[in-house]
């Protein structure tokens, strides 16, 4: 049985790391969030320690760990721009890092871990959750066998309410962008299928849009991404849908709308089996959102349906 703390615990993820503590047989000890609403703690480690503080927080582990009782893993869900303090702050425990994606903002920072991470004797994981999704999984074996590039269009859109942007998630410098809070499950993926991006551009950018055109080694990429619920297609919109996922290669719809309920565990799974996703497993999508937040509007290459009839900003 491995000990676990976990930050961010009154998030919306928190509950899908706590399951998979539970389901691979290991102890929540301590969990840290500025805000209280974390009954959901009761459901799975009623006993585990609570802190609303950072430093109080840390001190129980320091004193845990003095004590022969300290942590082997510390689960990050808290916001993005915290994800790298709070890896620093694992790893300063003896602990190994378990981070929700973004694992950093910026590439200059996945190289500060990877130097600390060796340092420290421990390691820094990430949760890539797409990568164990059975069709996905299946799809990439196709894909990889086959030769000449294909072209691909990604839809993402999340219809979000006017609390997004007046959040974290609204500020670019907490969350990394649209791009990096909503976007880099997707990027990860588009990776992961068709290999390096060679080529970026972004058509347009705005507080609730983003997209452009990425070439891949293995593919030619239209994305859309949005949290405006009006780019929703109006049959589904009409049935009271705010949330429109889509994904095409060569024309052909890439299904994956389910599937999802255990795959948290699946990864945790694998990470203490030591088959997790590191530092090198991320950086080319970290690398791409980057990019992708500083580019400047422009380029010559096709633009996403959804772009018609949009002034480019």
């Amino acid at each position: 049985m491995k000990r676990f703390a976990l930050t961010g615990a009154a998030g919306y993820v928190a509950p899908r790391h706590m399951k998979a503590i539970k389901e691979t047989g290991n102890e929540l000890v301590a969990a840290l969030d500025p805000f209280e609403s974390v009954g959901i703690i009761d459901s799975y480690f009623p006993e585990a320690e609570f802190y609303t503080e950072p430093e109080l927080f840390e001190a129980f582990l320091e004193k845990a760990r003095s004590e022969g009782q300290g942590v082997n893993y510390v689960s990050i869900t808290s916001p993005n721009y915290l994800h790298a303090p709070q890896i620093r702050m694992a790893l300063r425990q003896g602990a190994h890092a378990l981070s929700e994606k973004p694992l950093v903002l910026t590439a200059a920072e996945l190289d500060q871990l990877a130097e600390l991470e060796q340092k420290a004797g421990r390691r820094v994981f990430t949760i890539l959750q797409l990568r164990v999704h059975p069709a996905l999984v299946a799809l990439r074996e196709r894909l990889v066998s086959e030769t000449g590039k294909k072209d691909v269009m990604l839809t993402y859109v999340t219809g979000r309410g006017k609390w997004y942007l007046k959040s974290w998630k609204g500020d670019a410098q907490k969350s990394g962008g649209l791009a990096t809070n909503i976007g880099v499950h997707f990027f990860d993926l588009l990776y992961w299928f068709f290999g390096a991006v060679e080529h970026v551009e972004v058509h347009q950018r705005t507080e609730t849009m983003v997209a452009g055109y990425l070439e891949h080694e293995r593919a030619r990429v239209r994305w859309f991404l949005s949290i405006d619920a009006s780019f929703v297609p109006e049959e589904l919109r009409s049935k009271g849908q705010r949330t429109y996922r889509s994904i095409t290669v060569d024309g052909e719809e890439v299904e994956f709308s389910g599937g999802f309920t255990d795959l948290h565990t699946e990864v945790y799974r694998r990470t203490l089996a030591g088959e997790g996703f590191g530092i090198a497993d991320t950086r080319e999508a970290i690398r791409v959102t980057e990019e992708i937040c500083h580019k400047e509007i422009g380029g010559k290459e096709p633009r996403h349906p959804l772009l018609e009839g949009q002034v480019e900003v």
